[in-house]
């Protein structure tokens, strides 16, 4: 067991070389980084128009939790200056230009999975675009159910018993469920990436060991970086007012480089199920072979 685990993450490590994984992480990055805030401005312009309490700033409150401070710094500059009362317009407007970068982001991120697969995409563009479109809902949606479990924090459970009958066991259990049900749905979305992205879908079942450490390093990642930002480097004195950009893109592109690595590993598990299944077939025919001679 572990001889074969060393062999799939050396098989994995020497793909990252193979497939220039940091450098298509970095183009990713660029995708990701300008649709952030389309994205944020159309999700700020929909929460505005269905409750009158401030829920986009709760979001970026939460955001500014699991993110490294740098990265939100560049998050709150930007909404300040391009969000207005008008928010209405914004939503009418943004929306278009969020769909249309949106697309592009998992258009490439499409492409990228296909790449860490060792797979050539062969679909129409049309196609991948509306995979695209769809991805993009599906696991932003997902992505959003995550934040608002973490948004209604470790007391829900006790507001919730306060207005139904529920068991008491709920109520203690819930400051762990609440975290425990956020990371499930943020597992679940990167578990659809790695099922419907690339032209040749693998078993669903198989897509769990890169999603867990997709998610998990990701969440260490932040915390990592935010210490390293704070205490050792200085974007702003190298880069100026273009510190905090700078500190995103790094953040997006290892946080894409550790999904790509996920989904090779994904692919090196899977390559040896294969190859196992093939073995055992094989072993089974030999040992017939006898008894079908006699």
């Amino acid at each position: 067991m572990w001889a074969g685990l060393k062999r799939t993450l050396d098989h994995a490590l020497r793909d990252v070389q193979d497939h220039h994984t940091l450098q298509v992480a970095a183009a990713l990055s660029y995708y990701f980084f300008l649709a952030l805030f389309p994205g944020l401005i159309v999700l700020s312009a929909l929460l505005g128009s269905i409750s009158t309490t401030d829920l986009f700033g709760w979001v970026l409150v939460t955001m500014g939790r699991l993110l490294p401070p740098e990265t939100m710094q560049v998050v709150f500059s930007v909404l300040a200056d391009v969000l207005s009362a008008h928010r209405r317009a914004w939503f009418s407007l943004g929306t278009l230009g969020m769909l249309w970068v949106a697309t592009a982001a998992f258009d490439a991120l499409i492409e990228a999975l296909n790449i860490a697969n060792d797979l050539k995409d062969d679909r129409p563009m049309w196609k991948t675009r509306l995979l695209a479109l769809g991805l993009a809902g599906i696991c932003g949606g997902l992505f959003l159910s995550a934040l608002a479990i973490i948004l209604v924090g470790p007391r829900f459970g006790e507001w919730l018993a306060a207005r139904l009958d529920i068991p008491h066991a709920f109520v203690a259990l819930w400051p762990l469920l609440h975290w425990t049900i956020a990371i499930g749905f943020t597992v679940l979305a990167v578990e659809l990436l790695y099922f419907l992205a690339p032209r040749v879908r693998p078993r669903f079942v198989d897509t769990l060991p890169g999603a867990v450490l997709t998610v998990g390093s990701w969440l260490g990642l932040s915390s990592l970086l935010g210490i390293y930002f704070r205490h050792f480097a200085n974007y702003s004195r190298t880069y100026g007012t273009f510190g905090g950009f700078i500190a995103i893109m790094t953040w997006l592109q290892w946080t894409s480089f550790v999904m790509l690595v996920g989904a090779g590993i994904n692919a090196e598990l899977t390559k040896a199920r294969r190859a196992k299944s093939r073995d055992r077939v094989l072993l089974t025919e030999k040992a017939r072979a006898p008894d079908e001679a006699a």
